[in-house]
């Protein structure tokens, strides 16, 4: 598709590197205002985020949108674009500590997972009747208890499966309340550029866990690997 990127480390190898060549029709410039570790979070989460919430989830003000997995760099992004557009925001976590993070970028409810492992009796609870939209990159064992809360005509959608790319699934939810699943691959420049905009407007605000440098890089995996990070790890070539 023309404008698609494709995504270093995943599509191509050679993601840890201080220079590459690229095709400059996928170049954008960098404003003076955006330092560079708020400008990598965006491809990758913050531009994952925008395209599956926006330019293919269509998410319209008043809805109430489940996000799991909000506390990392793509929920993050998703709490704040989900609150920019005027959405009502539930926020699934692992810990009472990271929801508290999550209230204070806009998430209306918090949902402690860990302590709730049946979330989908406290989301039914908190709604009435399901929610309009849910965000679930995490696949695994989450998938069908977000199936469960979806009200009729609701929307699940997608870009990743952190936890697992082959759930189990139940589609008697899918048929009966009309369910629909919209799929997201990454973004495009169009997508990161109205990011940027958002951005300098002061709407979004890329959350950063922690910068460490390259030669570090065993410990940044770690911190991804034990689910400790709240935001985006950033990776510095910098002295």
């Amino acid at each position: 598709e023309s404008g698609r990127i494709g995504i270093m480390g995943e599509d191509t190898d050679g993601v840890l590197r201080e220079q590459i060549a690229v095709d400059e029709s996928r170049l954008l410039e960098l404003d003076d205002k955006i330092d560079f570790n708020s400008a990598a979070c965006l491809p990758i989460a913050y531009g994952a985020a925008w395209r599956m919430l926006i330019t293919n989830g269509n998410i319209k003000p008043g809805e109430q949108v489940l996000i799991l997995g909000a506390s990392g760099g793509v929920g993050n992004a998703c709490v704040q674009i989900a609150r920019m557009k005027g959405c009502f925001v539930i926020a699934a976590t692992s810990s009472d500590e990271k929801g508290e993070k999550l209230k204070e970028l806009g998430a209306d409810m918090i949902i402690n997972y860990n302590d709730e492992p049946e979330f989908h009796r406290t989301v039914r609870s908190l709604t009435g009747d399901g929610v309009d939209v849910a965000v679930n990159y995490t696949g695994g064992d989450t998938w069908v208890r977000t199936l469960k809360c979806m009200k009729t005509g609701g929307r699940i959608l997608t870009c990743g499966a952190t936890a697992g790319f082959d759930p189990k699934t139940d589609i008697r939810f899918i048929w009966r309340k009309e369910i629909k699943i919209q799929g997201s691959n990454s973004w495009t420049k169009e997508d990161i550029q109205l990011l940027l905009d958002n951005i300098l407007e002061g709407k979004i605000v890329p959350v950063i866990h922690k910068v460490i440098p390259f030669e570090q890089i065993n410990t940044a995996h770690r911190i991804i690997e034990n689910r400790e990070m709240f935001g985006k790890v950033i990776i510095s070539f910098q002295d």
